[in-house]
């Protein structure tokens, strides 16, 4: 089984056309759209979008998800707007060619997560229903803050919403934040995992790390996906324009905050990517 790498391009830079300039470069033929030159992809109206699909067709690449924010909004705001926001990003599926949506399951207070649940299901399920209708995939990324942020709560929300049109994200980094044990997470939600973001943490201080170089156990769990027969999307999301020590692991100077531009910071979170899947010899 094969998979298809794809990334969080706007890490490389704001505008969009450098972004599909260095993805491509480096040889990654998809990108989970998500801030293009200098806009939230939300904010684009399907007329706007033609023009990015444009520029996205005329270098061979293709959209593999759509980065959304829905669902990060505060479980007591207003979702009404929110709702209309995610109906334009449904809207734009159609444009870029992909069924994929990323999206979350709202902000709530650590001490008023039970409580919350009630709401957060009738939001979830409303956000379900109407990807059900137009035939479009939620896929709920975990996230620290939010109420899918552990696995056990993640679990939850597959229990209720898992299908054709709902499904999960993991993310390594994200769990380890939340001081979530990624290989009980993965043995929690291996039957609904459809997409994987791909940036690593220490649980000493949260730092994001290249992949392998943290806690999240990223190797093991690729190895275990692609011996259950995984093929689908691998995403990166380096986050690592101020990652810590990177520096001194260089030769640079030990102990400072070594502050790289957009296209290293994916260039190296790329190759410790292609290192592991190298190991692993899934191409």
């Amino acid at each position: 089984m094969s998979v298809v790498l794809t990334g969080f391009a706007d890490e490389i830079h704001p505008q969009f056309e450098t972004q599909l300039e260095v993805a491509s470069s480096t040889g990654v033929r998809a990108i989970e759209i998500r801030g293009v030159n200098g806009r939230g992809i939300q904010t684009y109206s399907p007329k706007e979008a033609e023009g990015l699909q444009k520029q996205l067709t005329e270098r061979g690449m293709h959209i593999s998800s759509i980065g959304s924010p829905i669902g990060k909004i505060g479980i007591h705001d207003d979702f009404a707007p929110h709702f209309d926001v995610f109906k334009n990003v449904v809207d734009l599926c159609k444009v870029f060619g992909t069924r994929n949506i990323r999206m979350f399951s709202f902000y709530v207070p650590a001490e008023e997560a039970d409580r919350c649940e009630d709401e957060v299901m009738r939001r979830m399920e409303k956000l379900a229903d109407y990807a059900e209708k137009r035939q479009v995939v939620l896929l709920h990324e975990n996230e620290k803050g939010i109420y899918g942020d552990t696995a056990p709560r993640c679990q939850k929300l597959m229990q209720r919403f898992y299908g054709d049109h709902f499904k999960a994200v993991f993310d390594f980094a994200n769990f380890v934040q939340c001081g979530q044990d990624t290989m009980e997470a993965y043995a929690l939600l291996k039957p609904y995992i459809a997409y994987i973001h791909i940036k690593d943490a220490r649980f000493a201080d949260g730092q994001v790390t290249p992949a392998g170089w943290g806690d999240g156990r990223v190797k093991d769990i690729l190895k275990m996906l692609k011996e259950s027969g995984y093929a689908g999307y691998v995403s990166l999301e380096p986050h690592l324009t101020e990652f810590t020590g990177f520096a001194g692991l260089e030769n640079g100077p030990s102990g400072e905050k070594w502050k790289m531009d957009g296209t290293t910071a994916w260039r190296i979170a790329l190759d410790a990517l292609k290192a592991i899947l190298w190991e692993l010899n899934w191409q």
